[in-house]
């Protein structure tokens, strides 16, 4: 057993290096054809990947200007005719960071508050509103895309970049700039106007939260308040004498099928999340707090590259491992029992799904084996049987199959797979996966009687023959895990409670 620093005040200037050092630097390896910069955080850590960072400050287009404008050339082929009118989010309300709606910036690769983007179909017109200038603005937040940035053009590759308002101090709530052009592009080659009625996704949320919300606050008799998206639509339809139609459907169907830029920037965020992992479990022991867990995986997160969580921190002990959702962090881990880790970053607006699970004293009951080598056969099975032409049902199916027959049919509680891209629950059918497709393999077992709960998850793609586990770098095995608890972790320089 590791013995710990006994206070932080004993640790020399050389003492945290040479602990980091210890983390493992394979990270530093090419993670796919997107132009990374190495940035050092501390002697001997692994090198930061991420793409804002690499640019030293200066702003980016996204993925590169060629992946997004390949996504608008697939768009426009998908619908065929008509105007694309996307928005993106406005300013944020409270002093957190701002975050660009996903499905905008996947068409445009612009992290920027209050811009839009129209679209001809037919002819190819594109072009992207942003600010109107503004240097009071610029003095507080810094650099600000705005109309007088020669550089826009060439970063993005939309060649027209105008200013959306023309009203005084050019305040972005009159958008005559956009319904201008919209005008135009309507009299040149007719409609229907295309908006995307799914609910705009920010960092840390998917789909399946962002819409429900939506719906329950319409449906609120003290609220009422239509989406941003189905406002923009009603709009729309109230000044021009056209048809509004959605392209959800086709932007979810162009997201299923990760391109290679995609599958890097995942690989990324999987290369995060599993290194942050590793040291969890490293640094675990009785007496700390789920809480010590769950900010020490994200600031790990951020050092290997995080831009922020993909969801919040999962990390249950004992009888909180049992809760699928467990997001508070507040009780204090105990000798014997289990911990749930289920904790991914986001990197470049992609993002990982992990799940791990372990003693918190490093070894493994006869029980919590038992459980736990149940759960790794179940993954084993399925990931093994991952290739083209698979559905995610076929996987769940495997996967549970081997739970069922160890005979713990009754203490499965949740599904095997879901899509992972740039919402941790991405959309997607669950039918005829196809190279480039991720997802996640992810059986659990929930022993309520011995508040056991076990899920081991990482995520996959699929390749042209098979697939690649992308969080291959966090241990799984028990012998694995055993062997990293053996060694010491950064939370070891904290005097135990």
């Amino acid at each position: 057993m590791r013995t710990p620093i006994t206070t932080l005040a004993s640790l020399s200037l050389l003492t945290i290096p040479v602990l980091l050092s210890s983390m493992d630097p394979a990270s530093t390896e090419s993670t796919g054809s997107a132009p990374t910069q190495d940035v050092v955080v501390a002697p001997k850590m692994p090198l930061v990947k991420n793409l804002s960072r690499a640019s030293g400050g200066l702003p980016i287009c996204g993925l590169g200007k060629d992946f997004h404008a390949g996504r608008r050339a697939e768009l426009r082929e998908r619908l065929g005719e008509g105007i694309v009118v996307l928005r993106g989010l406005p300013k944020v309300r409270d002093y957190r960071t701002f975050r660009q709606d996903k499905n905008f910036w996947y068409l445009t690769g612009v992290e920027s508050p209050n811009v839009c983007f129209v679209m001809d179909c037919k002819t190819g017109r594109e072009v992207l509103f942003v600010n109107s200038p503004s240097a009071r603005a610029e003095i507080w937040e810094g650099e600000i895309w705005d109309a007088d940035d020669a550089w826009v053009p060439e970063l993005t590759g939309i060649a027209e970049v105008k200013a959306n308002s023309s009203g005084r101090r050019g305040r972005v709530g009159k958008n005559q700039g956009l319904t201008s052009v919209i005008a135009e592009m309507l009299e040149e080659s007719g409609g229907p106007i295309w908006t995307c009625q799914a609910a705009h996704i920010g960092i840390t949320s998917a789909y399946d939260s962002a819409g429900p919300y939506d719906r329950a606050r319409k449906g609120d008799t003290l609220d009422g308040r239509l989406s941003r998206e189905a406002m923009l639509e009603q709009h729309l339809g109230e000044m021009f004498e056209v048809d509004i139609k959605d392209f959800s459907r086709e932007l979810y169907d162009m997201r299923v099928h990760k391109t290679p830029e995609e599958v890097a920037a995942v690989r990324r965020a999987c290369v995060a999340g599993a290194k942050a992992m590793a040291e969890g479990i490293r640094s675990t022991r009785p007496g700390l707090g789920e809480w010590d867990l769950s900010a020490l995986l994200a600031w790990q997160h951020q050092v290997h590259g995080a831009d922020g969580d993909a969801y919040a921190a999962i990390a249950g002990s004992g009888p909180n491992s049992l809760t699928l959702h467990y997001n508070f962090s507040s009780r204090t881990m105990q000798d014997g029992e289990m911990i749930l880790v289920d904790y991914g970053p986001e990197v470049d607006h992609y993002v990982t799904d992990i799940t791990r699970t372990w003693p918190v004293n490093g070894k493994f009951t006869e029980r919590q084996a038992q459980l736990y080598d149940a759960v790794l056969d179940a993954q084993n099975a399925a990931i093994a049987a991952a290739k083209p032409g698979v559905s995610l049902d076929d996987l769940g199916v495997i996967a549970n199959g081997v739970l069922k027959e160890r005979g713990f049919a009754e203490f499965i509680r949740h599904g095997v797979c879901h899509h992972v891209g740039m919402e941790v629950h991405d959309p997607g059918p669950t039918s005829q996966l196809q190279p480039g497709a991720c997802f996640t393999v992810e059986p659990g077992l929930y022993e309520v009687a011995t508040n056991i709960g076990i899920r081991i998850e990482d995520v996959v793609v699929i390749t042209e023959d098979g697939c690649e586990v992308l969080t291959k770098d966090c241990p799984r095995t028990r012998e694995e895990i055993e062997a990293l608890f053996a060694e010491e972790g950064i939370l070891d320089m904290i005097q135990s409670r």
